[in-house]
Formats: C-alpha cells, structure tokens, sequence
C-alpha cells in the first residue's frame, strides 16, 4: 500500500454508527455486535498478491488451500494416492522402516585345558588305551520369531489403516507433486529423523523451559480458523531469557528441542487430520530486535520444517522482514516450488500490522503485533469485532456513537504508527445540556501506549465522539471497539 500524497485542505470525514449494544454491567463475556458492526473482511485477490511492500518486498500469490477429502482429490491424484499406498505396504511387509540391526559380535569359544597323556608303560602288553570320548552334541537356541512390523505413526496417526491417513499422505503427495515414489522417500527420511531425533520421547520431556512460551504461542485462528503460532523474538532482548536460550551451544540445542516440542504438541492438541478438519496453521514470526542465533538458525529451521513437517503451514508470515532476510529469500526461491512460495509473506517495518490483519482479524491479533486482542480482558474478548478506517493524509475522521439510555460506554482505540491527535467528547441531544470533554485532544506519538481503552458513564440519550486528526502526509489505520453497560 503506497502513501496517499498530501491533500491540499483538510478533509473531515464524519462516520456513524450503529447504538452500542447493552451488557450487564458485570458480564465479562458480552454478546458479539450487530451485523452493522462487524468488520468486512477483505479476501486480497491475485493481482493484490503481486504487488511489493515498501522496500520492494513482494507479496505471496494466493493459492486456494485444497480439500483434504480424498474423494474430492482429482483422478490423476487418486492414482497416486493409491500407488503410495501400496509401496507403504510393500515396505512395511519388507521391514523397511525398522531401524538397521547392529551385527551380532562373533562369539569366542575358550577351549579347555586337555590334560597331557599319561606315558605308556611297559605292562601295557604295548597295547596303548584308547579312552573313548563321548561327543555331546547340543541343538542350537532357534532364533525367537520375528516380531510384525508395526505401521509407521507420524503425529501419532498410523500411515495405513486410520480415517485420518489419507490427510497425511496427501501432504506428503503435495509436497512432491503428487509423484508416489518421491513421496515415499520423504517419508521414509522423516520417520527415520523422527526416531533419530526421539520424538515421542521428547513429548514427555521436561525441559524446564516454561518461560518460553512469551516468545512461541498459540493464540487465535485467521480469519478460516486455522490456529496461529506467534514467534515474538523480540522479546529475547531480555538478558536472562537470551541466556537460558542461547549462553552456550547446549542450551541453544535444548532451546530447539523445546520449539520442536511446542510444535508436536501443538499439531496433536489443535490440528484435525479427519476428512473436512482443519490440518494446517498459520505461523507469524516477527523479526524485529532478533538475536543473532536465531538469524543463523532460521534457514536450518524452515529447511526442517519443509522436509519433516509438509503441507503444515496454510502461512508463513514474516513482520518487520530487515534487507538481510530478503536476500536470503532471494537466494533460495530457486529451490523452491511455486507453491511453496505461495505459503510465504513478507512485511517491512511500516506495514506489518496491515499486512497481517490481511489473514488474521484484529479482534485475534495480540497487541503486541497491532491488534486488539490482550488476555484477562474484562471487557472484551475475541468474538467483539474491530472496526478498520483508513484515514487519508490530511483527513480528521471522526466517529459518532450513538447512545440511547444510560449506560458505561467502554472502548478501545488505537492507530497504527500513531503520529495522530485524538479526543473524546459526548455531546447529549437535550439541547439544555452541555458537551462534555471525555478525552481533550492531544498528539499520540509512535512512541506512546499502543492503545486507548476509556470508558464514560452515560446519563442521557446522546452521541460519543470520537475525533482522529491525521495532519501527516501518510495514511493511517485506525482500529476501535466498544460495547455498552447496563448500569
């Protein structure tokens, strides 16, 4: 999105909306808004997909993520799906996931002393004795029976056999155009990376890393309800929580182990692999303030995930994407297909935010990456929709609230980047009444809170105004919400 140029009179746009819906005054989870208060979601089409972010960064092309019904799979497909199959079994019958046998050591057999003849004596007649040596043959142990093989699991599904089969060997399809016998070899490399890297035990491991979690979570679904992974890297410019991740090699790799670990669990607990279920997730990782381990560790880690994990991420969004992460995009968009390319999105600093509210509503996007969402809320919660206004260069944008009896109107607001002046005020319809000043106006720097939440105890019909003046010469987004109490 390019910047608007500068208008050449300030332009004030006047925005009405809908009287707040009452909630009791001490409900924490109130009803969702009316359709008029509902944000429009906006699906970006394939020519948006081709233009470039500020600082030349090119957006993915959207590909329409497919069904993972095997029959809505098109024929060509089918055969394929079909033709895995039975190398699986063909494999399986030949033992071929079974990890190699070490060789058995030869066995050393220690003779025993013989003792030595006894010399020969004359009454012997000369007739030596022949002593007779009795030959004990023992019959060899027969080897115990093989066990069966057992199916491969990959995310604890069986390979064959599971109403959730099909999904997982569709993904491996996907990821090798749909060429059976490529498919098989990636998954033959990744049950053996899995039993090398001792998944399964790894998942009741404690690695004692609980701190983590600020920098990894799950929070939220986009806007088809896939769940979202956050990777806030940020927030290693702690000190102590750099340290226990990266002070020395051990603890970079246990920290790896744990990212692993919160991926499994999150691929059990959130994914379905059932026929029509939700099977992939959308992953937000924000580059800003990363330290330098994790610069070096990123190529490892998608190169990882593209080989042990396919066809699991629906998107990778990448925020405040520096120049460094563009040349290696660059540099390794050769190897990689068209659609696997399509997974990828890259946001410069300036658009992040508006970026990823392309796939993620602002009602779910955590305040920390431009939304409104924030945990232990009391008064809002993921199901009260965010209204979205871009406001022009030179635009004051003002929003009325209609009120019509006494109530506590809460709201929260907030404009990207800021660099705006905002007030409030309520302005009664009795014209024997006088506007009250809620919020005097004044300039919110980029560098103020990341949002306004206020609230008014209304004692008359009236209208709350909400004043955004932008005197920039940029475009602003503004977000806001609000919902009225019962007093």
């Amino acid at each position: 999105m390019a910047d608007e140029d500068t208008a050449p009179a300030k332009e004030v746009v006047v925005t009405e909306t809908v009287a707040p819906p009452l909630a009791p005054a001490k409900e924490s989870n109130p009803e969702p808004e009316d359709n008029a208060k509902k944000l429009i979601q906006e699906t970006p089409s394939a020519e948006d997909g081709k233009k470039s972010l500020s600082g030349g960064i090119p957006l993915a092309v959207a590909f329409k993520e497919e069904s993972n019904f095997s029959s809505d799979v098109p024929e060509p497909e089918k055969k394929a799906l079909e033709e895995l199959k039975q190398l699986l079994q063909s494999a399986i019958a030949n033992r071929e996931f079974s990890p190699p046998s070490e060789p058995t050591p030869p066995v050393t057999v220690s003779a025993e002393a013989k003792p030595e003849d006894s010399p020969v004596s004359a009454d012997d007649d000369g007739a030596k004795t022949v002593e007779a040596i009795a030959e004990t043959v023992i019959p060899a142990a027969a080897p115990p029976p093989e066990e069966e093989e057992k199916t491969p699991l990959i995310w604890g599904i069986p390979l064959l056999g599971d109403e959730r089969s099909d999904t997982v060997l569709i993904k491996f399809l996907r990821a090798r155009d749909f060429k059976a016998k490529e498919a098989m070899a990636m998954i033959k490399n990744t049950v053996t990376w899995r039993r090398d890297f001792g998944i399964e035990g790894l998942l009741e491991e404690d690695l004692d890393l609980a701190e983590m979690e600020k920098v990894v979570f799950m929070s939220g679904v986009d806007r088809e309800g896939h769940p979202v992974c956050y990777n806030a890297y940020g927030d290693f410019q702690n000190k102590d929580l750099y340290a226990k991740a990266f002070a020395d090699e051990e603890k970079q790799k246990k920290f790896f182990r744990w990212r692993i670990q919160y991926l499994e669990k999150g691929i059990r607990q959130l994914l379905d692999f059932r026929p029509g279920g939700i099977s992939t997730m959308v992953q937000v990782t924000d580059l800003k303030n990363s330290p330098g381990p994790l610069k070096r560790d990123i190529p490892h880690a998608l190169g990882l995930l593209l080989d042990n994990y396919p066809e699991f991420v629906k998107k990778q969004v990448f925020l405040n994407v520096p120049w460094w992460y563009l040349a290696f995009n660059r540099m390794i968009g050769p190897f990689l297909t068209q659609r696997t390319k399509s997974k990828f999105v890259f946001a410069g600093p300036s658009k992040s935010a508006e970026i990823l509210f392309r796939y993620i509503a602002p009602e779910q996007v955590p305040v920390q990456f431009g939304g409104l969402y924030s945990e232990n809320n009391p008064d809002f919660t993921i199901s009260d929709a965010v209204t979205e206004i871009n406001i022009k260069p030179s635009t004051k944008e003002i929003i009325e609230i209609p009120v019509a009896e006494p109530c506590l109107l809460v709201w929260e607001l907030r404009v990207l980047g800021w660099d705006v002046s905002y007030g409030a005020e309520f302005v009664p319809n009795s014209k024997e009444s006088y506007t009250i000043i809620v919020q005097k106006e004044r300039k919110m720097a980029a560098s103020d809170e990341l949002l306004v939440k206020n609230s008014f105890r209304v004692g008359e019909s009236g209208k709350i105004l909400f004043t955004v003046d932008n005197s920039s010469n940029k475009r602003k987004m503004l977000l806001y919400r609000y919902i009225g109490k019962k007093l």
